[in-house]
C-alpha cells in the first residue's frame, strides 16, 4: 500500500524537505505547515521552502519557520504538497528532483504523478484534507496547532464549505478539528473576510473594468504590472478577484488576468456548473481543478484575452 511507502520512506529519512506550488493558496501554506509541525513532532529534521507567500496566513503556526532557499544540497526526502506538476514547485524544482526519494501528495486530477511515490486523491477537496487520513494512518496526533493548518487549507480549498467538492467526512474532519481547540470561526475570517485597503482598493478596479461576454456567461477582467507597482501590492493581495464574476447570475466562467513583472499574464479561471476550466487551462500549458483552475500566457492583453475568451467559448452551452 502506497500508505505504507510513504511512511517507511519518512521513517527513515534523516533529513526531509516540504514544498508546495507557485503563489501558493492556503492549501498549499496549510499543508505544509501541518507535515511539517507533524514531523517535528515525531523527532524529524525538515525544512520548508516557499520563495513567496501571502501575509494573510501569518497566523499559521510556524509560518516564521518558513525559509525562502536552503543551504542544503540533497536531501534524504522531498514531498510536494498540493502541486499537481513539477514545473510548478516554486522554481525549486531542483530540491525536488535532486532528493534521495520523492513523495507527491495532491488532489488534482491532472497531477503528472511526477514522484517515486504518488497519493492522489482528485475526490478530496483540498490536500490538508488528505494529510488528515496519512496521519492518522501513522499514527501522528492532530494537535491544535496542526488542527489549526489544516483547517485553514480546507476553508480555503472549499470556498467556506460553498463547492461542490465537499463531502460529508468534509464535515466530519472540521467537526474532529473543533473538538480539538481549532477556532474554525477565526480562520474563516482570518482567510475569505478580512482584506486590506489596498486589496479593496484593487478589488475596486478589476471590478470596474468588469466585461460580461457571450451573453453575460463569460465574466473578464484583469489588473496591470502598473497598477500592482503603483499599490504595492504583494504575494496573495490579488486573491478573490476572480469570485466576483463568477458570483454573478448567469455567469458560467469568470476570468482574471494579473500581468507578469516579466510579461504576460497569469489567468485565473472559475466555474459554476458545467465548464471544466481545467481542461481550458491545459490548453495554455495550465490546469488545476475542474471549476478552479489557471495557466500563464505569454501575450499582450487583447490577444491573450481574445485566446482565452475563444478556447473558453468551446465549453458553453
Amino acid at each position: 500500500m502506497i500508505l505504507d511507502n510513504i511512511t517507511e520512506e519518512i521513517n527513515k529519512a534523516n533529513n526531509i524537505v516540504i514544498l508546495t506550488h507557485e503563489t501558493p493558496d492556503g492549501d498549499a501554506i496549510g499543508s505544509s505547515l501541518a507535515l511539517y509541525g507533524a514531523l517535528k513532532a515525531t523527532g524529524k529534521k525538515a525544512d520548508v521552502i516557499i520563495p513567496e507567500y501571502p501575509q494573510v496566513f501569518s497566523f499559521l503556526p510556524w509560518y516564521e519557520e518558513i525559509k525562502k532557499e536552503s543551504k542544503e544540497e540533497k536531501y534524504d526526502l522531498a514531498i510536494s504538497l498540493d502541486c499537481s506538476d513539477i514545473k510548478r514547485l516554486n522554481g525549486f524544482a531542483e530540491y525536488f528532483e535532486n532528493a534521495k526519494t520523492k513523495i507527491v501528495i495532491d488532489h488534482h486530477g491532472s497531477n503528472t504523478m511526477f514522484g517515486d511515490y504518488n497519493y492522489v486523491n482528485p475526490n478530496s477537496p483540498a490536500t490538508c484534507e488528505i494529510l488528515i487520513s496519512v496521519f492518522e494512518y501513522m499514527g501522528i496526533e492532530v494537535n491544535k496547532g496542526i488542527g489549526t493548518c489544516l483547517a485553514t487549507g480546507i476553508i480555503t480549498d472549499t470556498g467556506g464549505f460553498r463547492h461542490s467538492t465537499v463531502k460529508p467526512e468534509t464535515f466530519e474532519f472540521t467537526a474532529e478539528l473543533l473538538n480539538k481547540g481549532v477556532n474554525i470561526s477565526s480562520i474563516y475570517r482570518r482567510v475569505l473576510q478580512i482584506i486590506s485597503m489596498k486589496q479593496f482598493e484593487i478589488r475596486r478596479i478589476a471590478l470596474n473594468r468588469m466585461e460580461f461576454l457571450e451573453d453575460g456567461k463569460i465574466a473578464f477582467t484583469y489588473i496591470t504590472k502598473q497598477e500592482q507597482e503603483e499599490m504595492n501590492l504583494q504575494t496573495g493581495d490579488h486573491e478573490g478577484i476572480v469570485e466576483f464574476g463568477r458570483d454573478v447570475e448567469g455567469v458560467e466562467v469568470s476570468i482574471f488576468l494579473r500581468e507578469l513583472p516579466e510579461g504576460g499574464y497569469k489567468a485565473s479561471f472559475r466555474s459554476n456548473e458545467y465548464v471544466n476550466v481545467s481542461d481550458v487551462c491545459l490548453m495554455f500549458g495550465g490546469g488545476g481543478h475542474p471549476k478552479a483552475a489557471g495557466c500563464t500566457i505569454l501575450l499582450p492583453l487583447e490577444q491573450a484575452k481574445e485566446k482565452l475568451i475563444s478556447q473558453t467559448k468551446m465549453y458553453l452551452k
